[in-house]
């Protein structure tokens, strides 16, 4: 790793001079004790007004409600010796009580400002001018310099700061990119911003934006907020990801309206944008004088730096990143590339405000042309102009959500391929196909995480996490009702999207994704050819040419998605609109967002005095903690964040054994209808005790193999837990997820579930990927002690791989159940500790249609060939192929 030369983050004492190196960071003083919750009494208060305010967003009539009935319970609870002694009263008189404690917080007191902005040009001669041109918009903020001083300043993210910007390199010596201060963009502003001597030792705090509309109720009359976020690049990826206020609420833009003669006037449509613009450069005015001027500034870790600010990436979708530009819509944000000729204009160049006021100084009388010619709306100017070293093209990110999952994947790919039926089979057998392609996506087997499709794909709303769920099981959905080349299309795609989803992007993985994005491009041309499309001049899906670039400037883009943006809308925007009582509501979102960041802030520094350590009643999950997964149709029992452990995991048994089993080892084989069980408990423990046997336990004589007595006790669990270092898909802070791999006779009330899994054979080192491993379907978790050795065991019947290489056209490895001369299934007993994690099969289905009534919980053992998915999660894409 190399730091930057000059901007390296030195510490300082409170008056910006240098501490000498190993010097420990100055002793915070809160001026408070260590058993001092003020302006709470105690911890049960604090807890109470969390859980009521935060966690349960109790409406305040109830809270009240509450309140009267614990007084009530005390006073009638009281002992009849001490009637000269009043009932203990409950730890808040009403709803008003509790709100007054929670705003004497004193820590999280960022106050909300407020300005308007008027339209000051001409008004029409004559008649009466349209209402938006006399009416003041309001926009409401808080003190960014506030929020970033509080971000680099919590505790709870020590050791989740980057303090200077670097270069990692591999083993190889080849670049990584992960986070931002690790990436290209910073680099470049930090030597820029070295050129001042004044600057050598600071600390560059990038900031990152974003900004997008939300509607909170469309029945009671379109409801629209236009929340701004913020939020410092210093902090590392996971941490943004798992929504720790990482990127906090700072302000809410006004959205002008105007009646439906006015709306698409050239005049409204350059005031609503220059409004945008212009409420962006009055925010952060408080920020501009330490964009060159560092600032003293308290960090995490308790030391004092010195603190320059910039501007960095800004989370945005395509309509946004237009606004933000000042392009036409339909030109790309990013380069010159003609509108109509996105993908394939030799000419393009890399967009600049610099290049974009040469052109308004060569066209400076024409408009038109800067329109039609180049893209540029030049009647607006860009809120960067105003601070020093900010470029709005060179800051706006990649969006995985809109320009990728839900973008090119939902918006394009599955709408083309039904065209394509439609255009090739006619609409009836067209529809035909696509119900089948349906049934084919409800039979996938169960899987963690796996969001289920009972009535496959056919839904209208689709969010973000329905398209990304459908990404999983798509391909092999469609394999057989379309050609080759547009399963090809859609495998070359689906490669990118996990290639540049990863948390750790290295040189080699950018070559990878250049060679998907060219297969890609080559193989979508079918969509041409057969006149589903005529060109592919489309914004989002040409941003992915961006991409490398992108990803060298910025580093990994899942810290910069507005998916990130989005979860933020629910805490900060809907949420708070509902519990507001609809008049007037923003003044009352604004105080429950005030309130909810003032009971962040005191839990973190109640934790971070020692107030919070050991269990209260029920273990309370730390507001900053990561969101867990929405419980609707998602396994969410069977996959979670591990927040614990932070190396690499392995599988452990459940904790309770399954009851109803018996218990010594002759009769489970009887109970099971597994008459061989004995035999290959015996020939496991054959490999278990000779390991360098050049014969396996499953063909060595069963008379060489350890004599197991039927009475031998045996536990049986339904289920199993792999824990594995995958920081791509929903994990803990130190980058573990954790996931239930099962083995049960009844799931969910229904009939049986028994998971497929990734076994390690061992002695195939030379070999990676999918090529070392093998699949196996578990029918049995048991343990059984041996010698006064416990061991943990699956019972599990294989599959052998089918050919020698993945699919052609899916890209996917084929499996297929292993049998012996007879024709029987292969079955043994495995250590769970060879088992590396769950793996997901999907039916090759070809050209036959699957009967209407299928069920997914028949998929396992009704093919003779499975496509093995890697595309299941992250982990199985990245590690296991």
């Amino acid at each position: 790793m190399r730091l930057h030369p000059y901007l390296d983050g030195r510490p300082c004492d409170e008056f910006g001079n240098d501490l000498p190196p190993g010097a420990p960071p100055p002793l915070r003083t809160s001026g408070r004790t260590a058993d001092d919750f003020y302006p709470y009494a105690s911890r049960a208060e604090f807890e109470l007004a969390d859980f009521l305010f935060r966690e349960e967003q109790m409406s305040g009539k109830k809270i009240t409600q509450l309140m009267d009935i614990w007084a009530t319970f005390n006073a009638n609870n009281q002992d009849p010796d001490e009637t000269d002694v009043s009932a203990p009263p409950p730890p808040f008189a009403n709803a008003a009580d509790l709100y007054n404690t929670i705003d004497s917080t004193e820590l999280g007191d960022i106050p909300w400002q407020a300005f308007s902005i008027k339209y000051d040009g001409e008004l029409p001669d004559n008649v009466p001018p349209p209402s938006w041109m006399t009416k003041p918009y309001e926009v409401w903020f808080r003190d960014p310099l506030k929020i970033f001083e509080d971000q680099i300043g919590c505790a709870d993210f020590d050791g989740d700061i980057d303090y200077a910007p670097y270069q990692e390199f591999g083993p190889d010596g080849k670049r990584r990119y992960k986070d931002m201060m690790g990436a290209n963009f910073v680099f470049e502003q930090s030597d820029i911003i070295a050129e001042d001597p004044e600057t050598h030792g600071a600390t560059f705090v990038p900031v990152i934006l974003g900004s997008d509309k939300t509607t909170v109720s469309v029945a009671t009359g379109q409801n629209e907020y236009y929340p701004l976020y913020a939020g410092i690049g210093n902090i590392k990826n996971h941490v943004r990801r798992a929504h720790r206020n990482a990127l906090s609420l700072i302000g809410f833009l006004a959205i002008p309206k105007a009646d439906r003669k006015h709306q698409n006037s050239v005049e409204f449509r350059t005031f609503r944008r220059q409004l945008f613009h212009s409420s962006l450069a009055r925010i952060f005015n408080s920020l501009k004088p330490w964009m060159t001027t560092p600032r003293v500034t308290r960090c995490a870790d308790g030391y004092y730096r010195r603190v320059i600010y910039g501007f960095g990436p800004y989370i945005a979708d395509y309509p946004e990143q237009a606004l933000l530009a000042c392009v036409v819509s339909g030109w790309c944000p990013k380069c010159t590339a003609l509108a109509t000729n996105l993908d394939d204009d030799q000419t393009a160049i890399p967009r600049s405000q610099e290049h974009t006021n040469q052109l308004q100084e060569a066209f400076a009388d024409e408009v038109k042309v800067l329109w039609d010619g180049y893209g540029i709306v030049s009647d607006v100017v860009p809120f960067t102009t105003h601070f020093p070293r900010a470029d709005i093209h060179k800051m706006l990110s990649p969006d995985l959500l809109h320009q990728i999952i839900k973008g090119t994947f939902k918006d394009h790919l599955v709408l083309w391929v039904g065209e394509y039926l439609e255009l090739v089979h006619g609409k009836s057998r067209a529809n035909e196909i696509l119900a089948d392609i349906d049934r084919r996506i409800a039979a996938a087997p169960a899987f963690p995480g796996l969001r289920r499709f009972p009535e496959g794909r056919g839904f209208k709303q689709w969010t973000g996490d329905d398209s990304k769920a459908l990404m999983k099981v798509y391909l092999p959905a469609i394999a057989g009702h379309v050609p080759g080349q547009i399963v090809r299309t859609i495998s070359a795609f689906l490669e990118v999207c996990y290639l540049v989803r990863r948390s750790d992007i290295t040189e080699d993985t950018l070559e990878a994704i250049d060679t998907a994005l060219a297969r890609f491009h080559l193989e979508r041309q079918i969509f041409i050819t057969s006149g589903v499309r005529e060109d592919f001049s489309l914004p989002r899906q040409h941003s992915l040419v961006h991409y490398r670039h992108l990803i060298q400037q910025f580093g990994a883009p899942n810290g910069l998605c507005s998916s990130i943006t989005e979860s933020k809308h629910i805490k900060a925007v809907k949420e708070p609109w509902r519990r507001s009582n609809r008049h007037q509501p923003l003044g009352q979102m604004l105080l429950t967002n005030q309130r909810m960041d003032k009971l962040a802030a005191a839990r973190v520094d109640f934790e971070a005095r020692g107030m919070l350590d050991g269990h209260f009643a029920t273990p309370h999950p730390t507001p900053l903690g990561p969101s867990p997964p929405p419980p609707t149709q998602i396994e969410d029992d069977d996959v979670e964040a591990d927040q614990g452990m932070t190396s690499l995991g392995d599988v452990q048994l459940a904790k309770t054994p399954a009851r109803k089993y018996p218990k010594s080892l002759g009769r489970l084989a009887t109970f099971i209808r597994q008459p061989k069980l004995q035999e290959y408990v015996r020939r496991f423990l054959y490999d278990q005790l000779n390991p360098t046997s050049e014969v396996i336990g499953m063909e060595v004589d069963v008379n060489l193999c350890p004599a197991v007595p039927t009475s031998t006790r045996v536990d049986v669990f339904h289920s199993a837990i792999s824990t594995f270092y995958a920081p791509s898909d929903l994990s803990g802070i130190g980058g573990m997820h954790r996931e239930r791999i099962r083995a049960t006779p009844s799931w969910k009330k229904g009939r049986g579930r028994f998971d497929c899994v990734f076994v390690e054979t061992g002695g195939e080192d030379n070999l990676v990927g999918f090529r070392g491993l093998h699949v196996a379907r578990v029918l049995l978790f048991f343990s059984f002690d041996f010698n006064g050795t416990m061991y943990r065991c699956a019972l599990v019947q294989w599959f052998t791989t089918f050919g020698q290489a993945p699919c052609e056209d899916t890209g996917l490895w084929r499996v297929k159940p292993d049998t012996d001369a007879r024709g029987r299934r292969l079955t043994s007993v495995i250590h769970i500790d060879s088992i590396l994690r769950g793996a997901h099969l999907i039916g090759y289905y070809g050209d036959r249609m699957l009967p209407t009534s299928f069920s997914y919980t028949d998929t396992l053992h009704s093919f003779p060939l499975f496509y093995v998915s890697k595309y299941i999660d992250h982990h199985s894409h990245e590690i296991a192929f």
